[in-house]
């Protein structure tokens, strides 16, 4: 272990790297651990390295794809004296100051780092169908967020799966753009609220798929469409599509935390005053608190703020160890 950081970054998303940006810029020589690929589909660049193209970030008149953005957040990083580590958090102690990190599966010993401020980032991810072809076929016609991709659907027979409140907004905000819209739902009745219902039902463009789930995603290079079971019958058919959007929730990446940090009953750490968590000097930034947003450019402005807040809570700590020291 190297000496005690100012701050460790946990993440390297937008709002990670927007962290480093701030707090390189400040002299305080940030630490980002970026994690490290895996078979689950985490990637270092958090889930816009499995975008394609990213059109809705200000700045870029003719989109950007999400690989290239978050290699252009990491090179800014980089320039503006941010350390990067490729390693994968395996256990934090938030319990004393200087807080203590371990990466790559030690959790035994002496730390891997130790820092005096911590900022989490480490994102959420989109919960899947577990099926073989969602790797090879995200950003090609298989999408995890309207809001996003809803754009590039236009005049599409689009599929929503799902049946809570994000599958029905999902499916509304694709009607703007698409042909249609069928909602496949594994029940006989949605989950959603009943204004959100009452919307998705009044919808022309709006179809349903009853007691259905999907057991393949069809297509060659893109999505071209689905083959359902129909969970009471059995009897499998085929439903034709331009593109698929999973609606089944979101999953923060919070474990790590858990019994250290106040979450909310989703698993979501709670902020308050900007970005301080439960834990004094421990600051939270991005989708892992965001449940609502979930876009690149409100995490990259949560990083901007945890950095600030980190900067200036070290600040008034070490302005208040000072005066103690001085009157003893």
């Amino acid at each position: 272990m190297s000496g005690i950081r100012d701050v460790i970054i946990v993440g390297s998303g937008p709002a990670g790297l927007t962290a480093a940006i701030y707090t390189g810029r400040a002299n305080m020589v940030p630490l980002v651990i970026e994690g490290e690929p895996s078979s689950t589909g985490d990637q270092p660049g958090g889930q816009l390295m499995l975008t394609s193209d990213v059109e809705n970030y200000p700045g870029f008149v003719d989109g950007i794809m999400g690989p290239d953005l978050m290699g252009t957040f990491r090179a800014q990083a980089a320039r503006f004296g941010a350390e990067i580590v490729t390693a994968k958090v395996s256990r934090v102690d938030l319990t004393s100051r200087p807080f203590s990190v371990w990466t790559n599966g030690d959790s035994t010993g002496e730390p891997t780092f130790q820092g005096r401020s911590l900022i989490i980032a480490t994102g959420a991810r989109a919960l899947m169908l577990g099926l073989p072809a969602e790797q090879q076929l995200l950003g090609r016609g298989l999408s995890t967020c309207a809001t996003c991709d809803g754009f590039f659907f236009r005049e599409r027979a689009i599929g929503v799966v799902g049946g809570g409140d994000s599958a029905i907004e999902e499916a509304l905000f694709l009607t703007k753009f698409a042909k249609s819209v069928t909602v496949i739902h594994r029940r006989k009745e949605l989950r959603a609220s009943k204004i959100m219902q009452d919307r998705a039902f009044r919808n022309p463009k709006i179809e349903f798929r009853w007691d259905s789930m999907v057991t393949e995603i069809l297509g060659n290079g893109s999505v071209s469409g689905v083959r359902l079971r129909d969970v009471t019958s059995g009897e499998e058919s085929t439903l034709d599509l331009g593109g698929l959007f999973v609606a089944i929730g979101h999953a923060p990446n919070t474990d790590l935390f858990r019994g250290q940090l106040d979450m909310d009953p989703n698993g979501y750490i709670t902020t308050h005053d900007g970005t301080r968590t439960s834990v004094e000097g421990v600051f939270a930034s991005g989708d892992v608190q965001d449940s609502v947003y979930r876009q690149a450019v409100t995490a990259a402005g949560s990083g901007c703020m945890a950095a600030i807040d980190a900067e200036r809570w070290l600040e008034a700590t070490a302005h208040a160890a000072e005066q103690a020291q001085s009157q003893s």
